[in-house]
C-alpha cells in the first residue's frame, strides 16, 4: 500500500480496478483548507491520461509492472515479432497495443515489455538510439550559427528535426523518450 503523500514520478498504483502510472504530482498546501495531492495519471492499459486529486492520507495498491528484456525481431506487416532472450519464446504485438513507441527501433535490438497480470501493454524503446540518417536535404554554407534545424528521415522510416550541419549517411543519436536529435554519433 502506497499513500498518496508518498507518490513519485513513475509509480504505479490501482484504483478502481484500472491501472495508473503517476506521470506528475504536486503537493498543495492552500493557505485555507486541508493539504492535497494534484496529479496526472496515465492509464496503462486504455493510454489515457487523466488528473485527480487525493487527500495525502488516501492509500492504494501498487501494481506490480513487469518489465522483461526481449530483441525486437522484425514487423510483418500487421504484427511485431519479439523473443525471449532467455527463453527464446517469441511473441507478437499489433501495431495497436505497441503505438509510436517502436519507431526509432532497428530489428534485432533490446527493448523492455511492459505486462500487468501476464497482459502486455506497451514496450519501451532504448533510451537512446544510433540511427543512420537516409534522407535530408544539404545544409548550407554559413547558416549554421542561427540554431535552425531541418527534417532528416532516418533508417527507421521516422522523421526527426536535426540541426543544418548534418548531411546525408551521418550516424546520429536520437533520445526515444522526446524524439528530439541528441548528438553525432
Amino acid at each position: 500500500m502506497v499513500s498518496a503523500g508518498d507518490f513519485k514520478n513513475g509509480l504505479t498504483i490501482e484504483i478502481e480496478g484500472d491501472v495508473y502510472q503517476i506521470v506528475e504530482f504536486q503537493h498543495v498546501k492552500p493557505g485555507k483548507g486541508a493539504a492535497f495531492v494534484r496529479t496526472k495519471l496515465r492509464n496503462v492499459i486504455a493510454g489515457s491520461v487523466v488528473e485527480r486529486t487525493f487527500r495525502p492520507t488516501e492509500k492504494f495498491e501498487n501494481a506490480h509492472i513487469d518489465r522483461k528484456d526481449m530483441q525486437y525481431l522484425y514487423d510483418d506487416g500487421d504484427m511485431y515479432n519479439f523473443m525471449d532472450n532467455e527463453t527464446y519464446e517469441q511473441i507478437q504485438l499489433s501495431h495497436d497495443q505497441i503505438g509510436d513507441s517502436m519507431k526509432f527501433v532497428k530489428e534485432n535490438e533490446t527493448v523492455r515489455v511492459c505486462s500487468y497480470k501476464g497482459s502486455v501493454f506497451s514496450v519501451e524503446p532504448p533510451i537512446t538510439v544510433v540511427l543512420e540518417v537516409t534522407n535530408t536535404e544539404p545544409g548550407f554554407k554559413g547558416n549554421t550559427a542561427t540554431g535552425a534545424t531541418k527534417p532528416a528521415i532516418v533508417e527507421t522510416g521516422a522523421q526527426v528535426n536535426v540541426p543544418l550541419f548534418i548531411e546525408q549517411g551521418e550516424m546520429i543519436v536520437i533520445d526515444t523518450r522526446t524524439g528530439e536529435y541528441s548528438s553525432r554519433a
